[in-house]
């Protein structure tokens, strides 16, 4: 059950990165990440497949690698991160309760330090090849 739950949930997060290589407000890499390790827990044909896809695998080898990530995807990544949290901070919670307002704002600025500490703190990976 865990393996066929795994290789689902694998599917939808290549699905949801595909679209996010597409669409600027759905990040692509964390959702190829995902799906690489639920694929290295359940099946080895589609973990091969993800690594080696012409489009995916290079955002995973890079990673997975410690290679790191090319300049521009990380340039997208944080100024989307930046954009959508920032949207959201500022102009999403209107009908938010304000006592529970301060701590999802509170949620949203470690989420954002900390993935902006992270993706700084990654590798650059200045040229595409």
């Amino acid at each position: 059950m865990k393996k066929h739950i795994l290789i689902a949930v694998g599917f939808v997060a290549v699905t949801l990165g595909t679209i996010g290589m597409f669409l600027p407000l759905i990040p692509t890499v964390p959702f190829l990440l995902l799906a690489a390790w639920c694929f290295a827990g359940s099946s080895e044909r589609f973990h091969k497949w993800l690594l080696n896809h012409r489009l995916f695998g290079e955002y995973i080898r890079n990673y997975k690698e410690k290679k790191g990530m090319l300049l521009r995807h990380k340039i997208q990544s944080l100024t989307i991160l930046w954009l959508g949290i920032g949207y959201s901070f500022f102009f999403a919670m209107k009908d938010i309760d304000p006592d529970k307002l301060f701590y999802i704002r509170i949620f949203l600025a470690l989420v954002l330090v900390g993935v902006t500490t992270h993706l700084l703190l990654l590798k650059t990976v200045k040229n595409d090849k």
